[in-house]
């Protein structure tokens, strides 16, 4: 059995489960936000949708990162397999903690009303992490193809 096929797996299963939690918790945070803007006769900011599925993309990366992984078929089996826990792990967990600071920014914003540009470039920063490991994986990965 080749447990590089593992790895592809891995990449986005883990990618994905992180992104699942980090929806989870900034879209807790922005519902929050947004009862208290109803029952205050505020207007609830929209922009708290984005904030919610900010941890989405997250999913497209693991995906992406699984494709790189089959791609480098002559890669040696536990590099693809490492590659894919390990690259799907750190992807999730980006993932997770962007939907935490997503939550912070949806109550942030629901009670200033203020600071968006700020909340998703902090956002954006905790996204790079999972860039991060996506590229850095597939040039070493590459190298092998």
């Amino acid at each position: 059995m080749d447990f590089g096929f593992l790895g592809t797996a891995a990449a986005l299963a883990f990618a994905a489960f992180g992104s699942a939690l980090g929806t989870g918790y900034a879209a807790s945070s922005a519902i929050g936000v947004w009862k208290k803007c109803f029952a205050n006769n505020k207007p609830a900011p929209f922009m708290l949708v984005a904030f919610a599925g900010a941890p989405l993309t997250q999913t497209i990366y693991g995906f992406l990162l699984m494709q790189f992984i089959n791609n480098a078929a002559a890669a040696p089996s536990m590099l693809r397999l490492g590659a894919g826990l390990f690259g799907g792990l750190a992807i999730g967990a980006s993932a997770a903690m962007q939907g935490k600071a997503a939550a912070g920014a949806a109550d942030a914003l629901g009670e200033t009303g203020k600071g968006t540009a700020n909340y998703l470039i902090v956002i954006g920063i905790v996204e790079t992490v999972a860039l991060f490991v996506m590229v850095f994986l597939l040039l070493t990965l590459n190298a092998f193809s």
